[in-house]
Parts: structure tokens; C-alpha cells; sequence
């Protein structure tokens, strides 16, 4: 079995750090997901392909030690491979749904903390699921990595799977010279540098962590003034923006979790309804997901007429080609939900007027800074700074793309992905949406006492879809479009 391991002592960057000291009891730093695979696999195979794919990610065979100044990366010596792959059997019986089953050992793995004498990560197998199926649970702490860089590993241990790229000499800590640049004053040239959002801004954030010639010192006084005010006005929002709406979703979380998933929506439906509508994949999706929610709030009596909900939705800050590196480079942006709008097409227009005024924000750069910053800080005062967000934020939501075709893992096909993201603070509440091999899946992971029955969220997910394809079919198409 191949096993490359990184030097035997490393720092761990400012970032990484503040999603190690975020582990609460009621909400673990820990990104959870959950393969179908068909048909089964054996728990010597899968251990065989994890042991010589994802040790070649030196991260995954270290150890953190957190000395309270800091932390750093050490070779675990004591490594075994049948700790992180341990077999999980589910009580299977006549009568009994599966796929309850493993829901409910999901949401209890969720909220049970990885060992901290060993690598922070775990992949549980459930070898039977009854119908020649397996089921694998992926448990990874978010200090090792954020989604995107995530999703890189689990694809490199796939059939075919491309291994990371050959360790080159540790560059500075990329987390450390943001934090330089954010803390001084933001002169413009350093403005400058974070110019673009979006696509854009994921390039821009490179070239400022890994800077490689002087900038312009004659660009124009005026940009850097205006950039200059979108900053200052960006700083000042995560500060002042005002509370959401109250509903029975925030409150003080417990210690125990549900999760959810549902049948997932056709893709292409989702871009023909886009299309029809004129608006993005997203503006569909997130209308939606604000529509199941307004209505389970309606559905248990609550008045959701005129209430809004903020979610924080991370915002990519990792050139795609470096997807493979590991560590945390994403930002923070704040979305405002209308679960009270209950005409669709009303709450879709709203929804995409909202994504487009956050699309020229600064915020997720400046909400990187803010978590590198709070690694530095002792565990009380980073826990007072991220309960800022917490106490004006109802949830947090991931919208990832993954692969077009299904992938195979272990000569089995991997028929389904589910992920939930961590909360952080009292949030109680992660929405994720995934696409995947044609489809769009919804997950949800919940604090069991503010939302006991996340099922009943999941239910409305398609209902809501299907009001605005329903919507959509009864526009003017093709060349009835075109006359019109």
C-alpha cells in the first residue's frame, strides 16, 4: 500500500485554524456526505482504494496539534487505515426502511467528534444495504479542506481518478499574507488586486496570495476610490446588516441532528425552466429552496407572510485548476430568502435581483480575512467574533456543481451524492444543493430540536419546482416566442 506522507512538522495556516477551534457540541466542524453505490462493494476493497489513493494527500495521514498559539500538521506514526474505515452495520429487518436507517446513522455520526490523536477524517461502510447496494458515509473535518478541494479528493479515488499533483516545496502561508495585507490599511493597490467577483475574483484572490509582479501604481485614482467606498461598505454590512426574520428554525441548537435528501430534479428541467423564465440555474434553485421552507413554516401554522431568512452561501476564492490543494480559500456571502413571497414567479424575480446585487460584493474576500483573523485569536474571542454571523443568520447553504457523468468507485457506480456542510455558532440549519450525472439533489442537515422532521422540508423541494415548470410550459416557445 502506498503511502506518502508530508514533512514531519508543518504550520497550519491562520484559516484552517479558526475552523479547528469552531467545534461546538451542538455543531462539529465536520463536512459530512453520502455515496449510493450499485452494486456493492466489499469493506477490503474500499479500505485498499482509500489506503493507496487518498494518503497521497500527505494531509490525510497527519495528525493536528493545537498548542494554543497555533497549529501544526505531524506524521501520524500510528496510522492504521481499519480506524478510518471502519464497517457500519445497519439493524435490517422486514418492515424497516433502509434509507431511514441510514439517515438516522448519518445525523448520528454528525455529531460525533473524530479522534484527535489521528488524522481528522473517517469513512464508514455500509457494506448491505438490503437491496445490493452499499452506502458510504465520508466524515472530514473542515480544517483539512473546504468543499471545492474536497470534491477533488473524493474524485481522485474513483475509478480512473487522477492523483494530486507531486508536492513542491511549501509555499508561505497563504492565509498569513492575506492576513498581513487585510490588516494593515487597504492601500489601493491592494484593492486592486481583488477587483472581480466571482469567477473573476477567485483569480484575483490567487495572484494576491501568490503575487508575482508589482501592480500597475498608475491605475487610475478613481477606480481605486470606488473599489476603496465598495469595501468600506462591505466591512460595514457584516457588521451592521440587520437581523432576519424569527422563526422556530433559530433558537439555541442541541446535540443531536437529522439529515435529509430527497428523489433528486432533472437538470436539464431546471435549465429549461431557467431559460423560460429568463434566470439563471441558480435563481431556480434557490427559489425553490425558499419556497419548501416558507411552506414547512406555513404547513406547522407559523405566519410566514412578508418573512425573510438570511443564509450564508460560500463563494469559491480557489482557481479551479488548484482545486486539488487542500485547505479553506472560500469566502462568505449573506443571501436574504423571501420564504414569505408565495407567488413563484414573483419569489424567483425577487430571488434573482438579490443574487445579482451580490455579485459585485467584496464580502467573501473580506470574510476569508475575517477567518484568518480569528485563528489567531483564543478560542472565546473567536467564538464571540463567528456568533456575529450566527445571530443573523437562520442558515447556511452550499450550491456545488459536481461531475456531468456518474462516477464508478471500486467497479460499482456511484448512484447517488449527499453532503451537508457544517453550522457554525447557534445556526441550526444546512441546506446543500449538488449536481450531479444529470440530476440536482437537495440535502439538508438540521439541529434536531428547531427542525425534528427535515423530511417534511425535502418534501416540498419538488412540489415548488414543479409550479414553476408548470409555469414555464405555458409560455410562448419556439417560433411563437419569436413572434411575440
Amino acid at each position: 500500500m502506498e503511502t506518502i506522507l508530508a514533512p514531519e512538522h508543518e504550520r497550519m495556516s491562520k484559516v484552517d485554524t479558526a475552523w479547528l477551534r469552531m467545534d461546538t457540541p451542538s455543531n462539529l466542524m465536520m463536512i459530512v456526505g453520502v455515496w449510493r453505490i450499485r452494486p456493492s462493494v466489499t469493506l477490503a476493497a474500499v479500505r485498499e482504494r482509500i489506503g493507496t489513493h487518498l494518503l497521497k494527500y500527505p494531509r490525510f495521514g497527519q495528525r493536528v496539534v493545537d498548542d494554543g498559539l497555533g497549529a501544526h500538521w505531524i506524521e501520524d506514526t500510528e496510522f492504521d487505515i481499519n480506524r478510518h474505515v471502519p464497517a457500519e452495520t445497519l439493524a435490517l429487518h422486514t418492515g424497516v426502511d433502509a434509507e431511514m436507517l441510514l439517515k438516522d446513522r448519518v445525523g448520528e455520526l454528525a455529531v460525533q467528534p473524530l479522534d484527535p490523536a489521528h488524522p481528522l477524517w473517517q469513512f464508514h461502510l455500509v457494506e448491505d444495504m438490503g437491496d445490493g447496494s452499499s452506502a458510504l458515509i465520508a466524515r472530514i473535518h473542515h480544517c483539512i479542506g473546504d468543499g471545492m478541494a474536497l470534491i477533488a479528493v473524493m474524485l481522485s479515488i474513483t475509478d480512473g481518478g487522477r492523483a494530486p499533483p507531486k508536492r513542491k516545496q511549501q509555499p508561505r502561508d497563504d492565509a498569513d499574507w492575506l492576513y498581513d495585507h487585510l490588516m494593515r490599511p487597504i492601500t489601493g493597490l491592494t484593492i486592486k488586486a481583488i477587483r472581480m467577483a466571482g469567477a473573476g475574483m477567485s483569480k484575483s484572490v490567487d495572484h494576491l496570495l501568490h503575487p508575482v509582479s508589482p501592480l500597475n501604481p498608475w491605475d487610475s485614482g478613481l477606480d481605486m476610490a470606488r473599489m476603496g467606498y465598495q469595501v468600506a461598505a462591505d466591512v460595514a454590512a457584516f457588521a451592521l446588516m440587520a437581523d432576519d426574520s424569527h422563526t422556530r428554525l433559530k433558537g439555541k441548537p442541541g446535540l443531536h441532528k437529522r439529515v435529509a435528501w430527497g428523489e433528486p430534479l432533472p437538470l436539464d428541467a431546471v435549465k429549461a425552466v431557467g431559460k423560460a423564465m429568463n434566470a439563471s440555474i441558480n435563481d431556480v434553485l434557490m427559489t425553490c429552496v425558499a419556497g419548501a421552507i416558507g411552506r414547512y413554516l406555513h404547513d406547522k401554522g407559523d405566519a410566514v407572510e412578508g418573512k425573510e431568512i438570511r443564509v450564508m452561501v460560500p463563494v469559491n476564492l480557489r482557481p479551479m485548476e488548484k482545486a486539488y490543494q487542500l485547505g479553506n480559500r472560500f469566502g462568505l456571502v449573506p443571501l436574504v430568502l423571501p420564504i414569505g413571497i408565495l407567488n413563484p414567479v414573483e419569489r424567483l424575480y425577487e430571488v434573482k435581483s438579490r443574487m445579482r446585487n451580490l455579485k459585485g460584493s467584496y464580502q467573501p474576500v473580506m470574510a476569508f480575512g475575517l477567518l484568518s483573523v480569528a485563528g489567531l485569536l483564543i478560542k472565546p474571542v473567536q467564538q464571540a467574533m463567528l456568533n456575529i454571523f450566527a445571530k443573523k443568520t437562520t442558515a447556511v447553504m452550499t450550491n456545488v456543481p459536481g461531475p456531468a457523468e456518474a462516477l464508478n468507485f471500486c467497479g460499482a457506480e456511484v448512484e447517488r451524492v449527499m453532503f451537508w456542510v457544517p453550522q457554525s455558532g447557534d445556526v441550526g440549519v444546512g441546506v446543500s444543493v449538488l449536481t450531479y450525472a444529470g440530476n440536482v439533489q437537495f440535502g439538508l442537515i438540521t439541529d434536531s430540536k428547531l427542525c425534528p422532521d427535515p423530511d417534511a422540508v425535502i418534501a416540498n423541494f419538488t412540489p415548488e419546482f414543479d409550479k414553476l415548470l408548470m409555469l414555464a410550459l405555458m409560455l410562448p416557445w419556439g417560433d411563437e416566442a419569436a413572434e411575440e
